[in-house]
């Protein structure tokens, strides 16, 4: 009967199996678009295109398509800066854009969204998120404030659910904590510390270098796979013991992360406080979404009984280890 215990698998061994498999060692490969247009004057806009770029010259293949009586007053001036490619000019046409449609081409055959915001003079901004199946909108009179919110909450739980090491972490957490009442609490402090620092960040009254935030964030990933191992051995560390304070401490590290995201496509005048509401309440969602599915994968685990060797309750934290670990030199080797 022990022997048969010990050779059981555990229940989060194979779900873990499964995700590490299933990831990519690039994360945050999936990113929006942004297209911004500010009204200057009646007839005049400025243009911001932000597409996502690999390397120093390679970008996603979307251009923006306007209606066909606009007109460039300023010459687009181009760059690859970081990990976008940047176009900037400045057009105009007679009577505004108000009622004109706006479309991105080459958009239905990518799995790329946009995130398109329209600034009137008065202040009025309009925010429409765009996609493969919805590759154009009208520009409106009146922008509603449900659509900015909207917008940023799905922006939100893209982030989050595509954000593979945000996801990682939060799975060392999950395998390295034992009980309900304290998996809450240790949920519940990861969420209190990346919604303050997204916050401080975003509303610019903290500002920290992305480059080192991402490459630590990588590096708490490290951390806490070595804390499981640790554990597995017998040899239980702060994470096994108290894994709501490490997840506080990492937790506002993470929160610069997303505060980088968000700051890619900015925040709506006259709408900031609904769009960080909302992009936050969506990055908690995507949170909720995936904890659920693998407490979902632990139950149907748990029913089929499959017979492991003990070894294989180790290999989830070294696999997720080596990948983050891989990326802390990526990143770091990005300074």
């Amino acid at each position: 009967m022990r022997k048969e215990a010990h050779n059981r698998v555990r229940p989060w061994v194979l779900a873990l199996l499964v995700a590490t498999a299933a990831t990519d060692l690039h994360a945050h490969e999936v990113r929006p678009a942004y297209l911004a247009l500010k009204q200057v004057a009646p007839d005049t806009y400025d243009l911001l295109w932000k597409v996502p770029a690999r390397g120093a010259n390679e970008r996603l293949a979307l251009h923006v398509r306007l209606p066909k009586d606009c007109k460039i007053v300023v010459a687009s001036t181009a760059a690859f800066t970081g990990s976008a490619y940047i176009e900037r000019s400045r057009i105009a046409r007679p009577g505004g854009l108000t009622g004109s449609e706006i479309s991105i081409e080459g958009l239905s055959t990518t799995l790329t969204d946009v995130l398109a915001r329209v600034e009137s003079a008065d202040g009025g901004t309009q925010v429409t998120r765009l996609t493969p199946d919805k590759p154009s909108f009208v520009v409106e009179a009146t922008p509603h404030a449900l659509e900015v919110a909207r917008a940023y909450l799905v922006l939100g739980v893209e982030h989050i659910l595509l954000g593979v090491d945000h996801l990682l972490f939060v799975l060392t957490l999950l395998l390295i904590t034992r009980g309900n009442w304290l998996l809450l609490k240790t949920v519940s402090a990861f969420t209190a510390a990346h919604s303050i620092t997204l916050a401080l960040a975003t509303l610019g009254f903290v500002q920290v270098p992305s480059a080192p935030v991402e490459a630590v964030i990588a590096l708490s990933i490290v951390f806490v796979a070595a804390e499981i191992v640790r554990a597995r051995e017998g040899r239980q560390g702060l994470t096994a013991r108290q894994p709501w304070i490490v997840a506080f401490t990492f937790g506002l590290l993470h929160g610069f992360g997303f505060a980088g995201a968000l700051s890619g496509v900015g925040l709506p005048r006259g709408h900031i406080p609904a769009a960080l509401l909302f992009f936050n309440v969506g990055v908690e969602l995507g949170q909720l979404l995936f904890i659920a599915a693998m407490l979902t994968s632990v139950a149907l685990i748990r029913r089929a009984r499959i017979p492991l060797p003990r070894w294989a309750e180790l290999a989830p934290p070294y696999a997720i280890g080596s990948v983050a670990m891989f990326w802390v030199m990526q990143r770091v080797a990005a300074f």
